[in-house]
């Protein structure tokens, strides 16, 4: 498989209409290079930026929705267009990611399960999802988190039990703590033997500078590609078979004891 993490940069300088435009343009630039497409969390208003949720969320089939699902359809690419402050029918905010097909149609939304900031921030405007979400690809499963999800393993623990191989991450990370963002998305793809896709945002939300540093880890733990500080679109082949693999040859997995799913029937 061919991904590309589009890090995008957020300023306060730009609208969230200009940044939505050239987020579309910059996914219909890897026609041809890539074929899952991955976005940050909240790249449309900043995840640090609370007191934008309010104004900009919008409905699931929002302006944000329509534009990433048409340039997923004019790319050819599975988009995962990171995440929105989405407002739903009875009102509440949450912290919504889309996941579109190469023809454009849905194909997943997931609700951030853990929200960040210590009651206060997120914590309190937006409300937790409950459901863990997986999508099927040709040739692999993707299991969906957002950002401080991150720090949570019990939940990546379920989506390998609901079949996830790559683990797909949109943050908006603090650069004062990236040493923990590279960590635990390397730890997640070790314990989990899967691949780990990490897409955060660079720039600066509300005043917190952003760690960027996009990284792509392999069922070993092995560094594929990072990203520097700054915009950039990281671009990684990987081969989607090697968690068979990696799962045969070392079946640590199987010897798990405390938290173990039932037997699918």
């Amino acid at each position: 498989m061919r991904a590309s993490l589009i890090q995008i940069a957020v300023s306060e300088d730009e609208s969230v209409a200009s940044r939505r435009e050239r987020a579309a343009a910059l996914v219909r630039e890897q026609t041809g290079a890539a074929d899952l497409v991955v976005l940050p969390e909240l790249w449309t208003t900043g995840a640090f930026a609370y007191e934008q949720f309010g104004a900009e969320a919008e409905p699931l089939r929002g302006p944000t929705y329509e534009a990433m699902a048409e340039a997923a359809a004019d790319a050819g690419v599975w988009l995962h267009a990171g995440s929105i402050p989405e407002r739903g029918a009875e009102g509440a905010l949450y912290n919504t990611s889309l996941v579109f097909s190469p023809s454009g149609e849905p194909a997943a939304a997931y609700r951030k399960i853990h929200r960040f900031g210590f009651d206060k921030g997120e914590a309190v405007l937006m409300g937790a999802g409950r459901e863990l979400v997986t999508v099927r690809l040709p040739a692999t499963t993707l299991g969906l988190a957002t950002c401080y999800d991150l720090r949570f393993p019990e939940l990546f623990r379920g989506l390998v039990d609901a079949g996830a191989e790559v683990l797909v991450i949109p943050a908006g990370w603090p650069e004062r703590r990236r040493g923990h963002w590279t960590l635990l998305a390397r730890a997640r793809a070790v314990e989990n033997q899967a691949f780990v896709l990490a897409c955060g945002t660079a720039g600066t939300h509300a005043g917190v500078p952003q760690a960027g540093h996009s990284i792509v880890v392999d069922p070993w733990g092995e560094v594929l590609g990072e990203a520097g500080a700054g915009e950039e679109v990281l671009r990684v082949s990987f081969d989607a078979g090697k968690v068979g693999v990696t799962r045969e040859q070392f079946p640590a997995l199987k010897d798990r004891v405390l938290g173990v799913a039932a037997p699918r029937r």
